[in-house]
């Protein structure tokens, strides 16, 4: 998985669990910033009866759940049943990269 992106991973990891992934944070050329779905959203994923909304990050989990539990779109996220998920990813002594999900439905 060397030189894959957080993204690119938890992509694969979805994929795996049977989910239909999207990315919805996309690049403002103009601007130079990149911009996630509802201020936080970087994967849209969904399979039979569920959808699921997941940030992803190198580091700083809790910084980015602190970041979406202030956002003005979370309860509306909540309230139409989408989950929420923070992944995680870093790379261990052994070179491989783990993820750890935090479910902040």
């Amino acid at each position: 998985m060397a030189g894959k992106s957080p993204t690119q991973r938890s992509l694969e990891h979805l994929r795996e669990q049977g989910y239909h992934c999207e990315v919805v944070e996309k690049w403002n050329s103009f601007t130079k910033q990149r911009k996630d779905l509802w201020g936080w959203c970087d994967i849209l994923a969904i399979r039979k009866g569920e959808v699921l909304a997941v940030q992803v990050t190198a580091a700083g989990v809790a910084n980015r759940i602190k970041k979406i539990q202030d956002s003005d779109t979370v309860s509306l996220v909540r309230d139409a049943g989408i989950r929420i998920e923070v992944h995680g990813w870093t790379k261990r002594a052994n070179g491989r990269y783990a993820i750890r999900v935090e479910d902040i439905s």
